[in-house]
């Protein structure tokens, strides 16, 4: 499971378009996609679905994990209901795996001091500068950003909400789905409607 395996963490109101993309395309290519909730308990995603969750954020271990992905959520902005998965991040991070968060969970991240030192990228300055957080010198206005990280240390991708494609396109570049021509075919296909591309990813 190690290597091949990816966490998608899940909570009451998670903003369930934001890692469609990604998990389509990673599971389309060998990685399985596994669900994390704060319990084993059922979640009702922004969208009304219900999710029940493969495992409970307890018995997430990073070492089983090849990264965890932590979509925006109504709840990152209301309390500190999520705090427990920014602290696992931290612990992914640490343990030298990577971490990838869209919209509201670079505020949780934020919060958790882990964007004070990494180039990083969110909806707007604003939004993350509210939390109080000290990176702010290294936000970056991007669609989406990679921060390889120092030695022993996991990457960290960050997106806006409004970027989901540009989210995937990170993620399935770090865990090397795509080579950086079939990448930019990739992300010219399904984020510009580009039709030419489509031949560059069946070639």
């Amino acid at each position: 499971m190690t290597g091949t395996t990816v966490h998608l963490a899940v909570y009451d109101t998670f903003a369930d378009w934001e890692p469609g993309f990604a998990t389509a395309h990673l599971t389309q290519h060998g990685h399985t996609v596994r669900t994390v909730g704060p319990t084993s308990a059922p979640v009702t995603t922004m969208g009304g679905l219900r999710v029940v969750p493969d495992l409970a954020l307890d018995g997430l271990r990073p070492e089983d994990s090849a990264l965890l992905v932590l979509t925006g959520a109504s709840l990152w902005d209301t309390g500190d209901t999520l705090a427990p998965f920014a602290r696992t991040a931290r612990a992914f991070l640490d343990a030298g795996v990577p971490v990838a968060a869209v919209c509201g969970a670079t505020a949780g991240l934020a919060r958790e001091g882990l964007l004070d030192d990494r180039t990083h990228t969110s909806a707007v300055s604003f939004y993350l500068a509210a939390t109080g957080y000290a990176g702010g010198p290294h936000y970056t206005e991007a669609d989406a950003v990679t921060d390889p990280g120092g030695p022993g240390t996991g990457a960290l991708i960050t997106a806006g909400p409004t970027e989901p494609v540009a989210f995937a396109r990170e993620i399935l570049g770090l865990l090397g789905v795509y080579g950086p021509e079939k990448l930019d075919a990739w992300f010219r296909l399904f984020h510009d409607s580009d039709a030419s591309a489509y031949e560059v990813l069946q070639g």
